[in-house]
């Protein structure tokens, strides 16, 4: 049984079955292995939270324009009616009367004929304006959710490891996890939650080598999503300072958080 299911992890079903991308036959495969094996299943709730933790960091709200800017249009909508008067005089014949009118509707019509092919040409643009705020709206969502399987993929190498961060009493607030690949050289921080900051502090992550500190940064409480931070080899843990504004130094008293990496061995 251990060789099969090596077998199926191997195959990247589950993964796909995650991301939606398998036939309907691999789906009934995947949820099969699922409901008979706890391990499948184990991996699978995982593989869900890992999922979820990068939606939540890419969030996008939909464009309100196109509901304003069709709205707008509604409300200008209206045909302007030309109001015809007749005009009697007693010396006018009857076939002058008729071809006054004649040429009053007539001009009307133009008129309205004109302004409806304003309003269409109106109506045109704004479609055309919508169309390329569309694409472009269309580009840098496929741009974001490339960086979504980008991360995605990372969180579910089974040589990354997970790092919480939880603040000590000066930063009770603190909770951040870092993710971390030695064998690919990256690391990735989602903020979670931060502690509240004077104007003349910020929060700067460092990285622990054999006899120094070195920076990894600062983190913007502004930007609670999963961040890049640079990847540092041989480093035997990381920490979390609460440092004033402008400082390049570590100071071990102002350490909130710290965590030592696993070594792996060659």
């Amino acid at each position: 049984m251990e060789k099969k299911l090596h077998t199926f992890f191997q195959s990247g079903l589950l993964d796909k079955y995650i991301l939606d991308e398998t036939s309907a036959s691999e789906s009934l495969k995947v949820e099969h292995y699922i409901e008979t094996y706890p391990e499948v299943e184990s991996e699978y709730h995982r593989l869900q939270d890992n999922l979820e933790i990068i939606a939540k960091a890419n969030a996008v709200e939909a464009p309100k324009f196109v509901l304003d800017n069709t709205l707008n249009e509604i409300e200008n909508d209206a045909i302007p009616v030309v109001k015809m008067e007749t005009i009697r005089r007693r010396t006018t014949t009857w076939y002058s009367i008729a071809a006054s009118i004649v040429a009053l509707i007539f001009a009307g019509a133009t008129f309205m004929m004109h302004q409806q092919n304003q309003g269409l040409l109106k109506e045109n643009q704004i479609v055309v304006d919508e169309i390329f705020d569309l694409r472009s709206d269309i580009e840098d969502n496929n741009k974001k959710l490339d960086d979504v399987m980008r991360q995605f993929m990372k969180l579910n190498n089974p040589e990354t490891e997970k790092y919480v961060f939880r603040g000590n009493e000066r930063a009770k607030d603190l909770k951040t996890v870092a993710y971390i690949n030695a064998i690919e050289k990256t690391s990735m921080i989602d903020v979670i939650s931060l502690p509240q900051l004077s104007e003349n502090e910020n929060l700067q992550i460092w990285a622990q080598m054999e006899d120094h500190f070195v920076s990894l940064g600062i983190i913007d409480p502004s930007e609670k999503k999963m961040q890049s931070i640079p990847y540092m080899e041989n480093a035997l843990g990381l920490s979390i300072t609460i440092e004033p504004k402008g400082s390049k130094n570590k100071s071990s008293d102002n350490a909130v958080a710290e965590i030592e990496l696993k070594r792996k061995n060659n």
